[in-house]
């Protein structure tokens, strides 16, 4: 395509290093779907005649067909797959397929590209995440009564419930839709018309075109229309948080499933075994949740040193965009489909949450309060409570297990209705304000986020 400047070929080993055709062919359909809709606008512009216009369109549509068919195999001498379906095109139709071309650069193309694929993939990841967002609500709706420990430092603290547990992740998800969304919204903006840095003199219709492909608008400057790839970032951090999500929640899965918690027990289908151990039941999908997250994150921090130091305009460093934002989005799809299927098939040990809530005196601070609503002063009802706390663990028992005359030789102002104001249901069901554990209060922020889409 250069042969007018050039006098020899490109070096295979050259070539071979500067294509992008084996991992960007991925987006040949917004290729041919930005190239049909720059060809109706250059023939309604009076750029390029009406039948040169409809031999084009009608080779597109057989070349994408042909792709989605398999008909055709990706020419590895091609440099790109723009390059790969212009030649295409003119070997098909001829001299028309040459000017298809006209008023624009494969710089501008390229980042149309880019963002064309992007918006069609958050669509599939969103809908994704919608998914478990979906699965958490019924399984949180599930166990508005479960009991179990809440953590602090790992260390049990008070007692909440699975549905409460359940519905912090839910919120966290909420949040990756909703960024997701806002960086979806700020790319959508058409840099086609861009041209290479400085646009062109052809009298081209930047907004229809951009209007016939779905963008809001068109970008308003053709230096940074083909040099900006914020987008290519924005994207890859909202995966990165979205992975760091699932992640924190495999740990946790992770940590359930051992015999130690034996919180959850995870369905065979999403779990594996071992090749020496017999009785192994390994937690495999969240463990390499976890470690796929890593990779997002590498995938996000080669992005912004390819960028960090490319002065305007374009540059051949900005193809290494795409193999990282496309194993951020294969990651993330890979990630999420068998993550969802094991929340939704793990079953719930309700019995020994129970227990850990009950063992790890997480209504001690139940207890201060008991004594603060009976007059004493939070520090000396958190001395007591502690006081006790410590009697109970050199005895063996619980709070529940300490008798009444007991607990008045620690302070005369504990009576019999310490046991019902310091029992794991009144300490759940009796934190009422709005995103505190108790069922009502739960239940009534499952159906808020039910209704968001």
């Amino acid at each position: 395509m250069w042969d007018g400047r050039f006098q020899k070929e490109t070096d295979k080993a050259a070539n071979d290093y500067n294509t992008s055709l084996p991992f960007d062919c991925r987006m040949y359909a917004q290729d041919i779907r930005g190239s049909m809709a720059h060809c109706r606008m250059l023939s309604n512009q009076g750029v390029i005649s009406s039948e040169d216009a409809g031999a084009i369109l009608t080779g597109l549509t057989h070349i994408l067909t042909d792709i989605n068919d398999g008909e055709i195999s990706f020419d590895t001498d091609a440099e790109d797959i723009h390059m790969f379906i212009e030649e295409e095109l003119t070997r098909r139709i001829g001299d028309a397929g040459k000017r298809l071309h006209t008023g624009r650069s494969r710089n501008d193309q390229v980042a149309l590209d880019v963002r064309l694929y992007l918006l069609d993939e958050s669509k599939e990841i969103r809908e994704l995440i919608m998914k478990l967002y979906r699965t958490l609500i019924v399984k949180a709706a599930e166990n508005l009564t479960t009991i179990m420990p809440g953590y602090t430092h790992l260390q049990r603290a008070q007692p909440i419930t699975l549905g409460h547990h359940l519905s912090a992740y839910i919120q966290m998800l909420q949040r990756d839709m909703t960024r997701l969304d806002d960086a979806a919204a700020r790319m959508n903006y058409s840099p086609l018309g861009s041209g290479a840095l400085a646009g062109t003199t052809y009298p081209l219709d930047r907004e229809a075109v951009a209007h016939e492909l779905g963008f809001a608008g068109v970008t308003q400057n053709s230096l940074d229309g083909v040099s900006d790839r914020d987008f290519v970032i924005e994207f890859a951090s909202v995966f990165s948080i979205l992975m760091m999500h699932l992640s924190r929640f495999s740990e946790e899965i992770i940590l359930w499933s051992t015999q130690e918690f034996a919180f959850i027990d995870l369905d065979d289908a999403y779990a594996t075994g071992s090749s020496i151990m017999p009785q192994k039941k390994n937690p495999d999908i969240a463990e390499l949740t976890r470690g796929k997250t890593g990779r997002v994150y590498g995938d996000l921090m080669a992005l912004l040193v390819v960028m960090k130091g490319l002065p305007l305009a374009y540059n051949k460093d900005m193809q290494e965009d795409k193999e990282a934002i496309f194993d951020a989005i294969d990651t993330i799809k890979g990630a999420l489909v068998p993550f969802t299927g094991m929340i939704a098939t793990m079953n719930i040990r309700k019995d020994r949450m129970e227990q850990a809530a009950a063992g790890g005196f997480t209504n001690a601070t139940d207890l201060a309060d008991y004594l603060v609503k009976k007059g004493l002063p939070f520090r000396s009802a958190h001395e007591v409570s502690g006081k006790l706390v410590k009697y109970c663990l050199d005895a063996g028992i619980s709070l529940l297990e300490v008798g009444i005359d007991e607990f008045r030789s620690f302070s005369g102002l504990i009576d019999e209705d310490v046991y019902e104001a310091i029992s794991l249901l009144t300490c759940v069901n009796n934190r009422t304000i709005t995103g505190a554990p108790s069922p009502d209060t739960v239940k009534s922020a499952l159906e808020r986020a039910a209704l968001f889409v």
